[in-house]
């Protein structure tokens, strides 16, 4: 019986935890035992023990309850200790089973991307790309995908400090077409690599965002051009924005939350 009581206890606890996250202003005792259909003195116990952990805090003035800063140490701590790596892997697998192509996950890291993943998929494909190496950002579907969610001036600096080298014939090395080119990418939700980095591999990438709406990494789908059509792109698209949405979700970022640029 004992027992049963602390899971009670501790069930109304989270229950008004939940209650008191739902209002910005806080809420007092009348308004949320009203809620719960139990006494007043009840959730004033309760309460009280919740603001001596931190877990609620009252206001002096208004006596109404809100929630208390330990939440916003604990989410830090959680949030650090996220790896992206690890939350990723399972979104990865799902789209090599679906596509069989080459999966890559990337991280920026001062003007270029290096890639954390790869999964080689079932088809035969070859390809520059290792984990641990860097490569460049205009010319690659992950690169794209980030720089385009960048703060402008974070791009401009970096296409002014690494450039536009040619790596295919089919590189885009004009600066004022590259820009218009990030913003289709922003537009869109996702980039392309139409043998611009590579001769004969295609790629589309979509943006990986934290908790913060900042952009940090990008995953995306490779292959050659005999597979990669146009039309299997175009199929290709919902999927793969959806695994990034998912992946982002994971790492704390919220749909609502304005990403940063």
């Amino acid at each position: 019986m004992e027992k049963e009581n602390i899971v009670k206890s501790v069930s109304r606890a989270l229950h008004i935890i939940d209650i008191v996250s739902s209002k910005k202003d806080g809420l007092g005792v009348t308004e949320i035992a009203n809620q719960m259909d139990i006494n007043k003195s009840s959730v004033y116990r309760i309460l009280s023990t919740l603001v001596q952990y931190g877990y609620i805090e009252q206001d002096k003035e208004t006596e109404r309850y809100k929630l208390g800063y330990k939440f916003l140490e604990m989410s830090s701590k959680l949030l650090e200790s996220i790896d992206l790596r690890k939350e990723a892997k399972p979104y990865l697998r799902e789209l090599e089973k679906e596509t069989n192509e080459v999966i890559h996950l990337v991280v920026y890291d001062q003007g270029e991307v290096i890639y954390i993943e790869k999964l080689e998929g079932t088809e035969t494909l070859r390809m520059h790309s290792k984990v641990g190496k860097r490569a460049p950002m205009h010319c690659t579907a992950v690169g794209k995908a980030i720089l385009a969610h960048l703060p402008p001036r974070v791009a401009l600096e970096i296409l002014d400090r690494k450039g536009l080298p040619k790596h295919t014939d089919f590189t885009i090395t004009d600066k004022n077409e590259f820009l218009k080119e990030l913003e289709k990418v922003k537009q869109k939700g996702y980039a392309l690599d139409l043998e611009e980095n590579e001769y004969g591999i295609r790629c589309i990438a979509v943006p990986i965002f934290d908790y913060s709406g900042s952009v940090i990494a990008a995953v995306s789908i490779s292959g050659p051009t005999i597979r990669m059509t146009d039309e299997r792109i175009q199929t290709l698209q919902e999927r793969i924005q959806m695994i990034g949405k998912q992946i982002s979700a994971r790492l704390g970022y919220r749909q609502n939350k304005p990403v940063q640029s």
